[in-house]
């Protein structure tokens, strides 16, 4: 554990010692509830799915009510690491480790950032354990907890790492939305010489696959960039070359922006598939709808502080991947602001021990704004 929640590097390093491939349960929570009961928050934690911890703690009553969410789960690490990646080695002015700036290395920021004492309002963590995973019993259930609860924030920072050239560049004000879909076409196996008696599902999916790649979605709008589908498998499975195969399916990935819904995204693929393959079966996951918290007075509050402090006035904009912004913007404005993302999920994942300290100070600025906010 750490002596000195305050000291962002030590806090950052414990959080990385801490094996918390995802689904993350157990010690990671343990150094984060250490480093927040001596600052007087209630820390409550609980298993979700039988197998993700998420952690809520709260700090303060009344007034403006400031969240801070992010994740303690990691992707696998792989092999190849110069250093162990749960070692939090130091070499150059920079920490190492699987989590460092994707996310612990923000986590640890905020908690250094926390004020000895309560002032006036509350403060919130909303910490989970399953984000990099399917993201299913984490944030969601964090969300069901605090409505159980009657805890409702009015601002919301998620500590994804945001930055890319320099601390500081970019806040992201919203995210695509993502829907994964899987088509299975069905046919009847057959020798290759007698093509009546069998039934060749390939060129009925290939038809529909084509049809679908010719889809446009939409030109984008004013804050998304143009709603995508973009094919990621495709699999017959047929060790023969004289048999015609009984199956043939494909897996599709969209991305898309405010102009779209999940489901109707869904019904469209679908009526696809069923033009060129009646019997075929379509199957998705909707991972999130796409969101976004229009510029105003928040982004302006943490755009604020990030040039105070860095001397930099970042851009918003709503690229890259899905995070749990999709989730925790239903409950208040929610805007993303991290680390550079330059190693996240790759070997030697690495944070730089002056950027630890200067997000630190940026957090502290932007909760002392907040909390002042009217």
């Amino acid at each position: 554990m750490v002596e000195n929640p305050n000291d962002v590097v030590a806090l950052a390093k414990a959080l990385i010692e801490c094996e918390s491939v995802t689904p993350a349960r157990g010690t990671v929570f343990d150094v984060v509830e250490a480093a927040l009961v001596p600052l007087g928050f209630a820390v409550e934690r609980f298993v979700a799915g039988d197998e993700v911890e998420n952690l809520l703690a709260v700090r303060g009553t009344g007034g403006r009510h400031f969240a801070f969410a992010g994740h303690l789960d990691v992707v696998p690490p792989g092999a190849g690491w110069e250093s162990g990646p749960f070692e939090g080695a130091v070499r150059g002015g920079l920490l190492y480790g699987r989590g460092a700036v994707d996310m612990k290395g923000a986590i640890a920021a905020f908690i250094a950032a926390l004020p000895p004492e309560a002032g006036d309002g509350t403060v919130s963590l909303i910490l989970t354990g399953d984000e990099e995973g399917p993201a299913l019993h984490g944030t969601r259930a964090l969300i069901d907890r605090m409505a159980e609860r009657g805890i409702a924030p009015d601002l919301c920072l998620v500590g994804e790492p945001t930055s890319t050239t320099r601390l500081g560049d970019t806040v992201k004000i919203g995210r695509r939305g993502s829907v994964n879909i899987w088509i299975d076409v069905p046919g009847r196996q057959g020798h290759v010489a007698y093509p009546h008696l069998a039934d060749n599902p390939i060129p009925r999916l290939i038809a529909a696959l084509a049809e679908i790649d010719r889809i446009v979605l939409d030109q984008g709008s004013e804050w998304f960039q143009p709603s995508n589908i973009e094919p990621t498998d495709l699999t017959v499975g047929n060790p023969a070359t004289n048999v015609i195969p009984g199956a043939a399916s494909a897996r599709l990935s969209i991305r898309f922006n405010d102009q779209q819904r999940g489901e109707d995204l869904v019904a469209l693929i679908t009526s696809v598939v069923h033009s060129h393959a009646p019997a075929a079966t379509v199957r998705a996951m909707i991972s999130g709808e796409a969101f976004l918290t229009a510029p105003g007075p928040f982004s302006a509050l943490v755009s604020d502080a990030i040039e105070s402090v860095l001397g930099v006035r970042p851009t918003l904009n709503t690229t890259g991947g899905t995070s749990d912004a999709r989730f925790l913007s239903r409950l208040c404005p929610t805007v993303e602001f991290g680390l550079l993302n330059a190693t996240m999920h790759k070997l030697d994942e690495a944070v730089a021990i002056d950027d630890l300290r200067a997000l630190t100070t940026v957090y502290a600025d932007i909760l002392q704004r907040a909390l002042a906010s009217p």
